[in-house]
């Protein structure tokens, strides 16, 4: 097998979660094969590049390997090689986070949040 849909493709390295998101991000226009947009039904071959964007991270993927049918992840992770760059680091000035739904703060996390803003710690 010298090619494959995109889509097909895409779901069967385990990319997506289903085919049907495969062609969804295509049509979006979220999936691009060698700098070009790609509908589902584009063919992919070894050695195209892939620029998707799944869940918010945009991945680039090069092409080593067709596969017929989906496989195990250890497989799928065996036909493309991986060239995403990494993400940006962590700002290394503190920010003061509370845990999502912890409520309002109470009267002493309240002194101590003021006491943090205005450069007390």
């Amino acid at each position: 097998m010298e090619s494959s849909r995109l889509d097909r493709w895409l779901w069967a390295v385990r990319l997506t979660k289903t085919r049907p998101d495969a062609a969804t991000a295509c049509r979006a226009g979220h999936v691009r094969v060698n700098d070009r947009p790609a509908k589902p039904a584009t063919p992919v071959s070894p050695g195209d590049e892939v620029r998707a964007r799944v869940n918010d991270v945009t991945r680039v993927v090069e092409v080593v390997r067709i596969l017929p049918r989906r496989v195990g992840a250890a497989d799928a992770a065996t036909c493309y090689v991986d060239h995403t760059p990494a993400p940006p680091p962590e700002m290394a000035i503190p920010v003061a986070r509370r845990d999502r739904g912890a409520g309002r703060p109470t009267k002493r996390e309240r002194r101590e949040i003021d006491e943090f803003r205005s450069g007390g710690l």
